[in-house]
């Protein structure tokens, strides 16, 4: 099953307490937590590109399964992690923060990040 495709944001659990806990600044939780972001993936073979777009401000991390890279956070912190794939899941850590996507019924992409007793939840479906 191909993660390569474009998702909207459906629904988002703990946003709030997730973004003060790794310190975002209120303004921009306040800022974000309505807005439907758009996430579009490109995977070739072992290579992914995951595009983020929340509003005017875009994301971009490119890394390859498996070989160590440097991933922007939420926070705009560059972390070298290693993303792995395990079955329909992508799962990497990047400092205190677990990240796992999953890709379910191939339309619908899960993200949970978790940061010690927090965690933080998007459901996007996909639109193309």
């Amino acid at each position: 099953m191909s993660f390569s495709g474009k998702y909207q944001l459906e629904s988002q659990e703990g946003f709030v307490e997730f973004m003060k806990a790794i310190g975002l600044p209120d303004d921009l939780i306040e800022k974000g937590k309505d807005i439907k972001s758009v996430t579009e993936i490109e995977e070739n073979g072992d290579q992914f590109k995951v595009t983020i777009t929340t509003g005017a401000k875009v994301m971009i991390n490119s890394f390859t399964i498996g070989q160590e890279t440097e991933i922007e956070s939420l926070t705009g912190e560059k972390i070298k992690a290693v993303v792995n794939k395990e079955g329909n899941k992508l799962k990497s850590v990047l400092n205190k923060v677990t990240s796992v996507t999953e890709l379910v019924d191939g339309n619908m992409l899960v993200d949970t990040l978790t940061l010690g007793s927090l965690v933080y939840k998007r459901i996007s479906k996909r639109l193309a």
